[in-house]
């Protein structure tokens, strides 16, 4: 017999699993179909386990740099198998919490592969579910509506192929049992330099080549700059405008060795291992696609504002969608199918109120679009930028370099977007965030009273600064 329900859900990723939750709390009868572990890339092999060695990575710099603060040691010791066995503790953690979740809410979790059929004895339209179990057996899952949040995994570079050994991506690269001596990173997008950042305070030898003008392509270009300095100054080899051959590559005495180039300059380069960060693919072969009408856009699933695919009843959310494959935005995409196929208010979101975090040594953090951004759309443009430098808790906590920027439409004063690198601007963005929800101009924001000594006063005096009116800067 075929189990029947309201709403199932076909990956079990932080998107998935909140718009199981959601569906829940409004009454409906939800089950998730996911074949590895619940909580997906983000939790297992993304967002908490990277973010674990970032942390072990900051406080190990820190810990080296102690005298400044006027604390002597006796030295530091890194125990690397130590800072894997507290990521794999937190991970594991959280997972069980995700567990309890689903039973909280009385959600029926299947494991195994599930494929999407198309009309059948179990369902006159496509959208059912043929699962296959681990023990070979099979189960049909036959829901009145389906989301589909199958994710997305590293994306590879032909001839560069991860071999889990000498070639990694970052899912192995979070499983090294030892630091190499050096790393060659392709790609200087977030997961690039946040790997950079962490081994290099780990003491491992890290050159970045990025294809692009500037590391953070998508990211504002004082924030980029910013960044390569910071990271150069540590002792990072930074390439950008440069492509790696992967037909050159070699190995020799146990080591890697590739080519790039660089206009017309050719470069070779050697490292113990390397790491290809080149974006993320998304998950949507094998899951029966085939079997329905829904279409694909460049290798994503397309879907309306409503996250409905071309088959109404059947949603899609999170990086198998593309746009900002961020797992806060699959989040707000799974809210956002529960919200209409349950009859309510769906207001959806845009792309300008996503905060997007890079979690490197400064930090970087920016919503909405950037100076150079609102000037290709044809708008007129002020600017507010106060650097950390003018403000004394960053002086308190001796991360005194970066800044905030503040971009605002000269006409109508709204503020069209933020950017920050600096002391802890990944808990920052988020007020610029809920400026950008309620629509707030940069006088509201400056007229707001930040407490002193905080970091956060640089808000407030980068939205005084769009005119001119910046009290410490």
């Amino acid at each position: 017999m075929a189990i029947t329900c309201d709403v199932a859900v076909l990956g079990g990723g932080t998107g998935g699993y909140i718009a199981a939750i959601r569906a829940a709390q409004l009454g409906k009868d939800v089950v998730i179909i996911e074949r590895d572990k619940l909580g997906g890339t983000c939790l297992h092999r993304g967002c908490i386990p990277s973010k674990a060695l970032l942390r072990s990575a900051e406080l190990f710099a820190q810990m080296k740099d102690s005298t400044s603060y006027g604390i002597e040691t006796n030295g530091v010791t890194l125990v690397f198998p130590k800072v894997q066995e507290r990521k794999q503790s937190i991970v594991d953690q959280l997972h069980k919490g995700v567990q309890y979740l689903m039973r909280k809410h009385k959600i029926r979790v299947i494991e195994g592969n599930g494929r999407v059929i198309g009309p059948s004895i179990f369902s006159p339209k496509s959208g059912a579910v043929a699962v296959e179990l681990p023990d070979g057996e099979m189960e049909t899952i036959v829901p009145t509506n389906l989301i589909i949040a199958t994710g997305s995994r590293p994306r590879t570079l032909p001839g560069l192929e991860p071999d889990g050994n000498h070639i990694l991506s970052s899912d192995e690269a979070l499983q090294l049992a030892d630091l190499p001596g050096s790393m060659l990173i392709v790609g200087g997008g977030v997961i690039g330099v946040e790997w950079a950042s962490l081994l290099n305070d780990f003491g491992v030898q890290v050159t970045v080549v990025e294809a692009a003008n500037q590391l953070l392509p998508a990211e504002d270009e004082d924030v980029a700059r910013e960044l390569q300095k910071q990271l150069q100054r540590r002792g990072i080899e930074v390439i950008t405008g440069g492509s790696v051959d992967p037909s050159s590559f070699e190995m020799g005495d146990n080591r890697v060795h590739i080519s790039a180039k660089r206009g017309d300059e050719s470069i070779r380069l050697e490292a113990d291992k390397l790491l290809v960060s080149i974006g993320r693919q998304a998950n949507v072969e094998n899951i029966g696609l085939e079997n329905t009408d829904i279409g694909l856009d460049r290798g994503f699933i397309r879907v309306n504002e409503h996250m409905q695919t071309t088959e109404p009843h059947i949603y899609a959310i999170g990086d198998c969608i593309g746009g900002l494959q961020l797992a806060h935005a699959a989040s707000h995409e799974g809210l956002t199918a529960v919200h209409h196929l349950s009859g309510e208010a769906s207001h959806g979101y845009q792309d300008s109120q996503v905060p997007r975090c890079v979690y490197t040594r400064p930090e970087v953090a920016s919503v909405g679009i950037t100076a150079k951004e609102a000037k290709a759309k044809g708008l007129d443009v002020k600017i507010g930028k106060v650097p950390f430098s003018a403000i004394g808790k960053a002086m308190v906590h001796g991360e005194t370099e970066g800044f905030v920027k503040m971009v605002a439409d000269a006409r109508t004063n709204d503020i069209l977007g933020v950017q920050m690198i600096g002391p802890h601007v990944t808990e920052l963005i988020s007020q610029a965030a809920l400026a950008q929800v309620l629509d707030a101009t940069p006088w509201e924001v400056g007229q707001a009273i930040f407490a002193h000594p905080t970091l956060a006063e640089i808000i407030g005096e980068a939205a005084l600064a769009v005119d001119g009116n910046s009290l410490n800067a």
